[in-house]
């Protein structure tokens, strides 16, 4: 077969010596107009487009037959057959080791003895600290030097540790905050909130006209004025926001959100006492379906503001509807309300440029009106048995310690 190149007629496979004479001149070409250069001689790819169609020994997507030429087959003994592998790819294009398919071929054991592996990912699975490590935790170049250290192998790169600790999951390097329960309570408080959220209610499922809203407070909110405008994002370039800024004061956010019907109600106060949480509950008990409904099961944390059985009944006092429902201490992640507070700091104060108190408010509440036109109920997965779950491993590892 022939190929066309700046249309002139060629043969696929030139011939040895044709290839040396233009090596040479090519070479020639290429030595006369460079400047000599000092340090390593590294190899350099010939300039002429021509000279590297013309030595390659494949055919080259680049150069197409033109449309009604005819072609000529090359002869078969100057065409070097690849041999193709059971995976599909050929000998031209992925090199076998001849004496690494004769050692497996003769049943030569791997390089390294499963102990060992199992050694590295057993030091991969404990704390520096607890071998007098200096690390607060290992990344995939001070695992290797410690291997080395403890003699674990004599030599081994970085990228094998990385292959051995990725076929488990392991990765030592990386670290996540949590707060272990303590609450003694925690799975009566729990799986009330979970049987809320499924719609149920000391075994009874929940009626239409009975609502589930989680709240809370997002406290602390600080309207920061750059010292210098922030720039918009531009090609090749993010937004630009200004380092420095002059505080212009802090604001508490609060919010309650319908678990099972999407709506949202928030509010901006000073701070977070007790009449903010109580004008926050007036703002949702106020609006139907809520003033007419059944009971109103209010899910709240336990800050200071709605604590404990004397919140309960202050709300219940005003709001007969309502049932104050705690979550255990320390567990807000429990309240689906976080969920929105998440998407808030990602969407709206993030980064913080406002330049009062009153724009952030009226961009919090604008916000809110914008996402509660889309909004759709949080898909939520945790269920009883999940935490039931969670608590006998915990309860296990307890065990496990004190022993």
């Amino acid at each position: 077969m022939t190929y066309y190149c700046g249309g002139k007629r060629r043969g696929l496979i030139p011939s040895r010596a044709d290839r040396e004479v233009r090596l040479r001149r090519d070479t020639a070409h290429t030595s006369s107009s460079s400047p000599p250069t000092s340090g390593p001689r590294w190899k350099r790819e010939p300039a002429n487009i021509r000279h590297r169609i013309e030595t390659s020994s494949a055919r080259r997507s680049s150069c197409w037959r033109p449309t009604g030429w005819e072609t000529i087959s090359s002869p078969r003994d100057s065409i070097r057959r690849a041999k193709s592998s059971a995976n599909g790819a050929t000998g031209s294009s992925k090199t076998e080791c001849r004496a690494l398919r004769k050692s497996l071929e003769a049943g030569a054991q791997p390089a390294f003895p499963p102990s060992v592996v199992v050694d590295v990912k057993r030091l991969a699975c404990e704390l520096p600290s607890h071998s007098d490590v200096p690390l607060a935790r290992f990344t995939i170049p001070e695992l290797h030097r410690e291997v080395l250290a403890r003699g674990i192998v004599a030599q081994i790169s970085g990228v094998t540790l990385w292959r051995w600790l990725s076929d488990d999951a392991l990765q030592p390097w990386r670290h996540r905050s949590w707060i272990f329960p303590r609450d003694p309570q925690f799975a009566e408080k729990a799986g009330r909130v979970l049987d809320l959220y499924a719609r149920t209610w000391d075994g009874t499922a929940l009626e239409p006209d009975e609502f589930v809203v989680s709240a809370d407070e997002k406290p602390s909110l600080q309207a920061r004025r750059r010292k210098h405008p922030t720039l918009a994002p531009g090609p090749a370039r993010p937004m630009r926001v200004e380092h420095e800024y002059f505080r212009m004061g802090a604001l508490t956010y609060l919010a309650a959100w319908d678990v099972h019907h999407a709506k949202l109600f928030g509010r901006c106060e000073p701070k977070t006492t007790i009449g903010a949480v109580d004008r926050l509950v007036e703002q949702v008990m106020t609006t139907e379906p809520y003033r007419s409904a059944r009971r109103v099961f209010w899910i709240a944390d336990n800050c200071s503001s709605h604590r404990g059985e004397k919140a309960a009944a202050r709300l219940r006092a005003q709001w007969p509807a309502v049932t104050l429902v705690h979550t255990p201490v320390h567990a807000s992640w429990l309240n689906q309300v976080e969920i929105y507070f998440s998407i808030v700091q990602r969407k709206v104060v993030t980064p913080n440029d406002f330049t009062s108190l009153r724009e952030l408010e009226d961009r919090l509440l604008a916000f809110q009106k914008r996402y509660e036109q889309t909004a759709k109920p949080f898909q939520w997965a945790f269920t009883r048995a999940d935490l039931a779950d969670l608590l006998s491993k915990l309860k296990a590892k307890q065990m496990s310690r004190a022993a």
